[in-house]
């Protein structure tokens, strides 16, 4: 009797660790998710229709211990820009070319650590599939300057839009299935841990 009382307990005891790990990892996913998506200065949606009239947000956070003063986009080529939305607090100053086309955007006002802002414009797609790339800088009041103008993966990771056809819904809505899966999967690995608990 004392046999099996004491394999009963040795097992738990082995059991509990190993649930309580997924429980934590799954958790940690949850958290991370949302951190790696949001991270960086990123133009949303991140997927649109060929020649759509969209309207895009670019998202900046303050990742720094000083405040942010000067955000600057840069508009690819092949995409036309007809017009901004107001942000409480910010200024801006649009910059066209010699033809009058919309180029460039520049923000200023003040971020302060541990915020973030947004920016709305309204664009027209190209015509055929691309891949559309942000160019944008973010200046601080200490005068360091991020460049938001890198490849996939690097450290300050241009935005990317994919124009296709087959693009259905906003980047933003596949964002958040992705933070609601992770969640899901938080949960239930949580549920299996007090189950065999």
């Amino acid at each position: 009797m004392k046999s099996s009382a004491h394999t009963t307990a040795r097992t738990t005891t082995r059991t509990t660790p190993r649930s309580v790990l997924i429980s934590c990892a799954a958790i940690a996913l949850t958290l991370i998710v949302p951190t790696l998506l949001f991270g960086h200065a990123v133009v949303f949606p991140k997927a649109s229709a060929p020649g759509a009239y969209e309207r895009y947000v670019l998202r900046v956070p303050n990742e720094k211990n000083v405040a942010t003063t000067r955000v600057e986009l840069r508009f690819p080529a092949d995409v036309r820009v007809s017009s901004f939305g107001d942000v409480p607090g910010w200024q801006l100053e649009v910059v066209r070319d010699s033809a009058k086309r919309i180029v460039a955007a520049v923000w200023t006002g003040t971020l302060e650590p541990e915020r973030f802002v947004e920016f709305p414009f309204v664009a027209v797609n190209p015509k055929t599939d691309a891949e559309v790339q942000w160019p944008a800088f973010q200046t601080y009041a200490d005068g360091n300057r991020v460049e938001w103008t890198g490849p996939a993966g690097s450290k300050t990771p241009a935005s990317i839009t994919k124009i296709s056809a087959g693009a259905g819904g906003s980047g933003t809505s596949r964002t958040m299935g992705i933070a609601i899966a992770a969640l899901a999967l938080s949960v239930v690995s949580l549920g299996l841990a007090l189950r065999k608990s």
